[in-house]
Parts: structure tokens; C-alpha cells; sequence
């Protein structure tokens, strides 16, 4: 029973309602950046070098069809996503209010200065 209890408080944290949001939203923009390479970027990126078609690039090496264009579409991916990820994350950073720091408090007196003052009081008597 002590498993079971263990994992229903662990389901039912915040934190973890939150990344399951986070990774439905994170497969949508997925495709969203999947449709932009695929769709937008690669097009003209052919068109630049020539009218390649990344998706056909392959190497037959006997039986076994080795698609590394495919492989190259998905790498052009996967740093097109990282780089909107990176530059979410740098402007939600930027929209945190820092918190203020807390004023100090008045610093008193040493305890040498505090000696020194005693000293000086008996000292007039």
C-alpha cells in the first residue's frame, strides 16, 4: 500500500501536472518547428544548394537503404527547436521580477567600540 500512496502524492504534485502541460505544449511546437523546416526552410536551403532534395539523399549499401538526408532534415530540426527553446527560457528569465534585496540592518557598534565607550564612562567617574 505504501507504493501506491507514494505514487498518487507524486501524480498529484503540481510539478508534475505542470511538465505534462509542458510536454503536450512542447509536441505541438514540435510540429510547428517540424512544418518550418520541413515546408519553409528546407525548400529554400535546396534551392541554394542546387535544388537538392534533403529527403532523397541516401546510400543503397546492399539490401540496406541509408537515409542520411532524412537524418540531416531532423538534425536541422532538432537545433531550430533547441534555439527557440533556449530563447524562450532567456526571455521568461528576463520577465522574473528579481526580487529587491532586503535593506541591511543599521549596523551597530562593535564590541570594541562598545568596550571603548564603558572604558571612557568609568573613567569620568
Amino acid at each position: 500500500m505504501g507504493f501506491i500512496k507514494e505514487f498518487k502524492e507524486f501524480a498529484m504534485k503540481g510539478n508534475v501536472m505542470d511538465m505534462a502541460v509542458g510536454v503536450i505544449i512542447g509536441g505541438a511546437f514540435g510540429k510547428i518547428v517540424s512544418s518550418l523546416v520541413d515546408d519553409v526552410l528546407m525548400p529554400i536551403i535546396g534551392m541554394i544548394t542546387g535544388g537538392v532534395d534533403f529527403t532523397q539523399l541516401a546510400i543503397t549499401l546492399g539490401d540496406a537503404n541509408i537515409k542520411y538526408g532524412t537524418f540531416l532534415q531532423n538534425v536541422i530540426d532538432f537545433i531550430i527547436i533547441a534555439f527557440c527553446i533556449f530563447c524562450m527560457i532567456k526571455a521568461m528569465n528576463k520577465m522574473k521580477k528579481e526580487e529587491p534585496a532586503a535593506p541591511e540592518a543599521p549596523a551597530g557598534p562593535t564590541q570594541e567600540e562598545l568596550l571603548a565607550e564603558i572604558r571612557d564612562l568609568l573613567a569620568k567617574k
